[in-house]
């Protein structure tokens, strides 16, 4: 009975108590060193917590001209642009009534003569811009009678987009901001300013130009359909061209 008491009983290596040990410890170094990798990779995927610096801002002028300052005196030329940097262009078959005013100390674009729709653009000479991410347009912006204006970009392939958010300040000049993340997406034909097809994920991390437009004419004078596009900035990583 004691030899099989005996036979049954195991004598533990105090060393394989050690490995053990020593294998146990090597495994919670190792996970330990895991997390630490994990909470490195996931801090390093984080959004940008800061915005872009201004890459350019715009404050228009009136043009010089003779006479008074009727509409056709008044009519948008490259020499509104104070900016040297900048190239304006204003799409749409009405391109060419869209004029500068004066309203509140600050010069404005107006398209309330415009019989179509119009898109005002803007060009840095020296950048594309990267519209991803934290990227802002800040742009003084007034409406009337439920006038709308949409964010336009024109990507680097030439292709022209508009986006979903429209901007209305029910006849007040706002200073609104654009967010270009999470926006829906239309192709719009530059000729006539129409929206078409919708566009999805497009790159907006090289865009060659940026904008407003109105997709309606606009009403005349008076307080009726029309848009004025005041002093603008942006806010973006420029990338050289």
């Amino acid at each position: 009975m004691a030899g099989r008491n005996m036979a049954r009983h195991r004598t533990v290596d105090p060393c394989t108590i050690f490995r053990g040990s020593i294998g146990r410890r090597h495994l919670a170094a190792a996970l330990v060193a895991a997390v630490v990798i994990g909470s490195a990779a996931a801090v390093a995927q984080e959004p940008p917590t800061s915005r872009p610096p201004l890459l350019f801002k715009e404050e228009w002028r009136l043009a010089p001209h003779d006479g008074p300052a009727t509409d056709e005196n008044q009519r948008f030329t490259p020499a509104i642009v104070t900016n040297e940097h900048l190239e304006v262009t204003i799409l749409g078959p009405s391109a060419a009534v869209v004029r500068a005013a004066e309203h509140e100390r600050r010069v404005d674009l107006w398209n309330g003569l415009a019989t179509s729709p119009i898109a005002v653009m803007l060009r840095d000479k020296r950048n594309f811009v990267d519209l991803t991410g934290l990227a802002r347009l800040r742009w003084m912006v007034r409406t009337n009678s439920i006038h709308t204006l949409y964010p336009v970009v024109k990507l680097a392939d030439g292709t022209y987009i508009i986006g979903n958010r429209g901007i209305s300040t029910d006849g007040e000049f706002l200073q609104v901001e654009i967010a270009f993340s999470g926006m829906r997406w239309f192709r719009l034909e530059p000729t006539k300013v129409v929206a078409t097809t919708e566009v999805r994920s497009p790159a907006l991390n090289k865009v060659d130009e940026v904008g407003l437009a109105t997709l309606a004419p606009g009403g005349g004078h008076g307080f009726t359909a029309s848009a004025n596009l005041s002093t603008v900035e942006l806010f973006a990583n420029g990338i050289p061209r």
